[in-house]
């Protein structure tokens, strides 16, 4: 049985040896001849050092790939330690850009990814034979316009952290509306300068929390996923008080996250937890999105990647062992007619089904719970009218819900660990786009039935399921959000060489 992954076995710096293997190849590959040092060399050797300086815009580290000992250093002379020492340089950086600086199984219990690494050793012989070591880099970072985004925007909040805080809030009590005073005022310039407040019409009252502040207080709680009250409490008041040099880690662990996995090519969709949101993508463009409910904090949704492979309209719902012993039967203790007014079947051990009318509930253990439960289709359905079948360990998917009015809400942690999703036909019909049989048309009249109907595809679709809580936005733009499960903290101690689990 091979040994359990574990923050200590993975989480320190990548030790040397770990490349030699790849050193040893490389040198091989060329016949022991020098890459970076000796005559005909220095071009590529201040390539690298160009390719490191850049490795800050990644938001990592220069000196992990010792930046100050080759700069110091001369190339000009052959100098095999020099020269392995600069191959291992590029190793480093080729694979903390294709796939990460830290172990993403450490940080994301039951880690799933499809993501292929390119051989970094035929990559930097190619790279070296076509003089563009510089380039070669760039190249294997994720390419897509989210990226970028957050590397520029990496960029401008190093420069505000050099500078005060702009626009503080001084700390005080809850700030409601009608109140008045400086503080109200600092409030109105924070929200003015972050753009949820129009600052381009004077206000007689600026020390006055008018309703159109309020708007603004409530646009600012929304868009980070806050309790969107219009109160300025302590949950808002922390958030505003978040300092520059803060949102630079943060969108530092966040370029990580995006180097774990890559936007996949085609239709595709995706699933960002803490912005409870699903986006449908076709070739990395945003084409639709929905709101989504994730798992409470107590039942996370995961993180991971897999296929859609099919859908049900009007689907049973099979009760989970664990919730219809954690959920459903404390419910049946309390109201036993429910069972019936929801459509739940209960089946024995040899699947014959219960009459629940001759049960008393309270005489039904819950260790062993001794049936099995199944729900009808129907307007109670706790699937709704339709799920997404993704096969994946967690046993986590997409579907319907009749708490539609949930999705009102700005923190929508309330599932179980599965995600649903508002406005599930409007899915349903692009999943189906192209597939014989099947039009937007077909769907509705299915659904509008209550026979349960499986639709395989014949090709295919990526789902994602990431934790992103710096999000690309209008412009240039991020929109920063709440970090739901409290997980930026851990990638961040881990990119600065600490522990996922220190709490320095």
């Amino acid at each position: 049985m091979p040994e359990p992954v574990t923050a200590e076995t993975l989480t320190a710096p990548t030790p040397v040896c770990e490349r030699c293997e790849e050193l040893d190849r490389f040198y091989a590959e060329r016949g022991g001849a020098l890459a970076w040092t000796g005559p005909g060399n220095v071009y590529a050797y201040h390539q690298l050092l160009e390719a490191i300086a850049a490795m800050e815009s990644h938001g990592l580290d220069p000196e992990l790939y010792g930046f100050a000992t080759l700069v110091a250093a001369s190339p000009v002379h052959a100098d095999l330690a020099l020269d392995e020492q600069a191959t291992r340089a590029w190793l480093e950086m080729a694979h903390d850009l294709s796939g990460g600086r830290l172990d993403p199984r450490v940080y994301e219990p039951g880690w799933i990814s499809p993501h292929e690494h390119p051989d970094p050793v035929a990559r930097l012989n190619l790279a070296l034979e076509l003089d563009a070591v510089a380039l070669s880099l760039a190249e294997l970072a994720p390419n897509d316009d989210g990226y970028h985004r957050l590397r520029e925007a990496l960029r401008v909040y190093r420069a505000l952290a050099l500078e005060p805080q702009r626009h503080p809030v001084s700390p005080g009590p809850a700030l409601h509306p009608g109140d008045a005073g400086p503080r109200v005022v600092q409030l109105r310039d924070r929200l003015e300068a972050d753009g949820y407040l129009d600052g381009s019409h004077p206000v007689a009252d600026r020390d006055v929390f008018d309703a159109a502040l309020a708007d603004a207080v409530v646009a600012l709680q929304r868009a980070v996923h806050l309790d969107a009250d219009g109160i300025v409490g302590e949950e808002t008041l922390r958030w505003l008080s978040i300092s520059a040099a803060d949102r630079v880690a943060q969108i530092e662990a966040n370029l990580e996250r995006r180097r774990w996995r890559r936007t996949p090519s085609g239709r595709a969709l995706r699933v960002n937890i803490p912005d409870f949101s699903l986006e449908v993508l076709e070739d990395g463009a945003i084409v639709d999105r929905h709101r989504v409910i994730v798992g409470r904090i107590s039942r996370p949704t995961p993180v991971f990647a897999a296929e859609l492979s099919y859908l049900i309209l009007n689907p049973w719902w099979e009760t989970p062992y664990s919730l219809a012993v954690r959920d459903e039967l404390p419910a049946f203790r309390a109201d036993p007619d429910m069972v019936a007014r929801l459509g739940f079947q209960v089946l024995d051990e040899n699947e014959q089904i219960v009459d629940t009318a001759q049960l008393d509930w309270n005489t039904v253990p819950s260790d062993p719970f001794p049936f099995r439960l199944r729900q009808a289709p129907g307007p109670d359905n706790a699937l709704g009218e339709v799920k997404f079948i993704f096969p994946n360990p967690h046993n986590t998917y997409l579907h319907d819900t009749p708490a539609r009015h949930l999705f009102d809400q700005s923190r929508r942690a309330y599932s179980s660990g599965c995600m649903r999703v508002e406005a599930p036909l409007d899915l349903a019909r692009w999943v189906t786009e192209g597939l014989e049989g099947w039009t937007g048309q077909s769907v509705d009249a299915v659904a509008a039935g209550d026979e349960e109907t499986r639709v395989d595809l014949t090709a295919r679709i990526p789902v994602d399921v990431v934790y992103w809580t710096v999000i690309p936005s209008q412009g240039s733009w991020v929109r920063f959000v709440a970090d739901l499960y409290e997980k930026d903290e851990a990638i961040i101690n881990g990119l600065s060489g600490g522990s996922p689990n220190s709490q320095e």
